[in-house]
């Protein structure tokens, strides 16, 4: 490997000394030593992170890396664990974990799987997500935060953003796309927004499954029940994948706009100014808020030469969304600062590649009708408190950020 074993930095691990909208100086020196910089891995893996935009891009579009085995980076450690080289996070499901037919669930997780197996599996469910399927949607979802609006108004004059709003948007939308029905939807939340067990999700998706082969619609779960390429243990298990994945990172990116935007008036004020900015500032949004430090990891199936380094096979390269979307190399000058003007696109908020976010066509449109009722329907709103403004534990080995608490007024105190 031509990466030296000596590093300029204080750590092989991930910082955890970074928020959402300031990430850790770590990441910016990493990158500027190198595309590529050591990064030391759970299981004892010595491998690389990809820190520099260009070198990113080709990781997640190269086949061949591939998405086994599934190693996760060594990131801070605990609190008041200082000195163990060990996560801080606790992983959402084992790794391995045994569904109700005794197949490993990681064996049909689209996250872990390449070629052929990859692509049946995305080809079920991408109809429902594309952009024509999104603009589709666009009156549905409008209504939807139409009425949380009216709940924030209930609830306020302080609320939640996270809780109150942003949430509830995501994961209704979520079951609107899926398709599942509107009176399952507190199930739903109790289920993949709240903790309970492999068990229980499977027996609500079986019934679900039930419900809407007597039902059919315009969804995916209709979608995959009519797939004659998947058998029923496939269906189970994408379905599983889907309802527990994307609805986080719709809801978190909804809660950090706010707080971008809460933080910085000025630019709060051009889209006060021109609504009709906020549509490409959704981009910035998601370029300046990435939640993911670091996407699961690849690995190299032979010898690999990017950007002037030699990745031997065997090799696991993560790649830090936060770092590239910061990188001065593709942006330009200064890339740290928020700003709504800016051409965002490319950006790799959501990923890239095959692997790249399935609904991030829908996200968009979710992000976009959240904020702009949000700046509509509240034109004294101001930021209270917001615990992603504080560095937090990562939310999952792969190394997210949570949104936390944020805690607005939706109208000037009296």
């Amino acid at each position: 490997m031509t990466i030296p074993a000596e590093c300029p930095f204080h750590s092989r691990s991930l910082p955890g000394d970074g928020t959402p909208l300031a990430p850790s100086p770590q990441l910016a020196a990493w990158r500027e030593a190198g595309a590529f910089v050591p990064l030391d891995f759970q299981d004892g893996h010595e491998g690389l992170v990809a820190t520099r935009y260009e070198a990113a891009v080709a990781v997640l579009q190269d086949p061949r890396f591939s998405m086994r085995p599934s190693r996760m980076p060594v990131g801070p450690p605990a609190h008041g664990e200082e000195g163990k080289a060990e996560s801080a996070a606790v992983p959402l499901e084992a790794p391995g974990e045994l569904d109700a037919s005794g197949q490993a669930s990681d064996e049909l997780n689209l996250l872990n799987l390449d070629g052929d197996e990859h692509a049946k599996l995305r080809r079920a469910v991408t109809a429902r997500f594309s952009v024509r399927q999104a603009r589709a949607r666009e009156p549905w979802i409008r209504t939807m935060v139409a009425e949380q609006i009216a709940a924030l108004r209930e609830r306020g004059p302080v609320v939640d953003l996270w809780r109150d709003y942003a949430m509830p948007i995501s994961a209704r939308t979520h079951c609107h796309v899926l398709g599942i029905p509107e009176h399952h939807y507190e199930r739903f939340v109790a289920l993949f927004v709240e903790e309970s067990t492999a068990q229980q999700k499977y027996d609500f998706i079986r019934a679900l499954l039930e419900e809407r082969a007597d039902s059919p619609g315009e969804d995916v779960i209709t979608d995959l029940l009519q797939n004659p390429e998947l058998d029923r243990v496939e269906v189970e298990a994408l379905l599983r994948l889907l309802m527990g994945a994307g609805r986080d990172s719709v809801a978190y990116l909804i809660a950090t706009a706010s707080v971008a935007l809460l933080t910085n008036p000025e630019q709060l004020a051009i889209l006060r100014a021109e609504p009709e900015q906020l549509r490409p500032a959704v981009e910035e949004f998601m370029r300046a808020g990435a939640m993911f430090v670091t996407l699961f990891a690849r690995t190299a199936l032979e010898d690999v030469e990017i950007e002037g380094t030699h990745i031997p096979a065997g090799t696991s390269v993560s790649v830090s969304p936060v770092a590239a979307n910061r990188d001065p190399g593709h942006w330009g000058e200064r890339p740290e600062e928020f700003d709504v003007t800016r051409d965002a696109f490319g950006h790799l908020g959501f990923g890239y590649g095959i692997h790249g976010c399935i609904g991030q066509q829908v996200a968009r449109v979710e992000i976009r009708e959240a904020i702009t009722a949000l700046l509509e329907s509240f034109p004294e709103l101001a930021l209270v408190d917001a615990e992603q403004l504080t560095p937090q534990p990562f939310a999952h080995p792969v190394a997210v950020y949570e949104a936390g608490t944020v805690t607005v007024r939706l109208e000037a105190a009296a």
